[in-house]
């Protein structure tokens, strides 16, 4: 790997850059948090035909990216810290003005345009400036739980044992619709016949199953329900905070990692229904002992949290000889 000088104390500062989807900025913004960084997080506009090429370089990309990222480049950061493939593109251009720049995610392109490429190992993703995790960056560790409880202080209040469910969405390798839903309350409902049930919708969730949930579970005893605005400050750092044991829906690499990155236990369901990569990152916790299928598993048993960030960080200091 090519030898790199470290970086300098007089920064110019820490920038994240995405195309501002919820799962990118959050793991731009836990790797720069991981990092002790004050980041600046600056959301992408890219026009065509730059958009639907990225990362590769097309004449013009330079002014392809929108009018932030065109005063970036005038005065480029220290350290550039890109997640998704309209990041790429950006970050590719920052080294090429003199940035260090860490990519999130697999570019799919060759990764030696990037300092360093960090991948999930469910992508198989291989190199001398190749960073993998298992799982996907994410803010969780015990002080951002502790923080999750003093924000949301009125759950312990809530019976025991409180069960959280995150629910997600359609995916290219999962589908989760009403009748993935019925099946999935029978199952909920043996699990929680007792204590408090605390339940959240993704931005992903289908409409018909949002209203799927409020019938079956609105007049439930014990029960909290956020499935959009409407229903407060959305709630699920103090759900991760405050639950004694965690059901997920299977498709989201995301939705899982940080459901493991806390004490609780993690029940998935239906993990044997998934394809592709995500199935591949279920298998590997499933053989951690990390999580189990909700069909038929214990309901409380030990789990090492998963917390990858932290390592992650600490290598990418080491790796850019990054000063304390």
């Amino acid at each position: 790997m090519e030898q790199t000088s470290p970086l300098p104390s007089d920064s110019r500062g820490l920038c994240t850059l995405t195309d501002g989807h919820a799962g990118n900025l959050r793991q731009a913004q836990s790797l720069a948090r991981a990092l002790g960084g004050e980041a600046r997080d600056l959301i992408l506009a890219p026009r065509a035909p730059w958009r639907w090429l990225a990362p590769r370089l097309l004449p013009g990309a330079t002014q392809g990216l929108g009018p932030a990222f065109d005063q970036l480049q005038r005065r480029p950061p220290t350290l550039a810290i890109g997640c998704g493939r309209q990041a790429a593109l950006a970050t590719r251009l920052l080294r090429a003005r003199g940035s260090r720049v860490v990519q999130i995610l697999d570019p799919r392109i060759d990764p030696s345009h990037w300092d360093l490429v960090i991948a999930p190992e469910h992508d198989g993703l291989t190199g001398p400036n190749i960073l993998t995790l298992l799982g996907s960056l994410n803010p969780v560790d015990d002080a951002w739980l502790a923080d999750a409880r003093t924000a949301f202080p009125a759950f312990a209040a809530l019976p025991s044992p409180r069960t959280a469910v995150l629910l997600g969405g359609d995916s290219a390798h999962y589908r989760f619709d009403t009748d993935a839903f019925a099946r999935l309350t029978i199952l909920l409902d043996d699990l929680t016949a007792d204590g408090s049930l605390l339940v959240t919708t993704s931005r992903r969730t289908q409409p018909t199953v949002i209203d799927a949930v409020r019938r079956r579970w609105a007049q439930r005893p014990h029960t909290l329900l956020w499935c959009d605005p409407s229903d407060g400050p959305n709630p699920y750092a103090g759900l991760l905070g405050w639950a004694e044991r965690i059901v997920c829906t299977p498709e989201s690499v995301n939705m899982v990692s940080e459901a493991c990155g806390t004490r609780a236990p993690v029940l998935v369901f239906e993990p044997g229904r998934v394809s592709g990569r995500p199935r591949r990152f279920l298998d590997a916790l499933r053989d951690r002992g990390r999580i189990h299928d909700l069909a038929g598993a214990p309901t409380l048993f030990d789990g090492e949290p998963l917390r990858e960030t932290a390592r992650v960080a600490a290598e990418v200091r080491k790796r850019l000889a990054m000063p304390a």
